[in-house]
């Protein structure tokens, strides 16, 4: 999981802009099961560890640019016995690629995911967050929505 100060950084460099986050950055040492799709954890959604063995796979994809795990905005710092938290909260997964929305819903299993499916989404549509990696021609942009 990104490290607090890695995370304060890029909240200073990027104007408090949350940061599109790499699978790593959000799933490696994540352990808070509800940080992401918190209202289907316990209702059938997979783990965390499942479902960052998956989009792994998925990101591996010739078709597949890059995938994002786009932040809430009930991502928050706080204090906790006088020592700084991070506590993410993934909304959805941005993934830039050639594939078809219907493709990535097979590919990701969206019901084992317990999401509502891969919705098309304008590029312009991520420019309130911060680093967004490029968008290659030919390439657009999807995103695993869940309720």
């Amino acid at each position: 999981m990104i490290e607090l100060d890695t995370f304060k950084k890029l909240l200073k460099e990027y104007g408090e802009w949350l940061p599109l986050l790499t699978l790593d950055e959000f799933f490696n040492g994540n352990t808070i099961e509800d940080s992401i799709a918190p209202n289907q954890w316990g209702y059938g959604r997979p783990s965390l560890a499942e479902i960052w063995e998956v989009l792994h796979k998925v990101e591996l994809i010739p078709k597949m640019a890059w995938v994002r795990v786009v932040l809430h905005d009930d991502t928050e710092i706080e204090e906790c016995d006088g020592k700084e938290i991070l506590n993410l909260s993934g909304d959805t997964i941005a993934l830039c690629t050639t594939a078809q929305p219907a493709e990535v819903e097979k590919l990701v299993n969206c019901e084992w995911l317990c999401s509502d499916g891969v919705i098309a989404i304008k590029d312009s549509e991520l420019n309130v967050f911060s680093r967004i990696p490029p968008i290659p021609e030919g390439f657009r942009c999807l995103e695993i929505v869940w309720d």
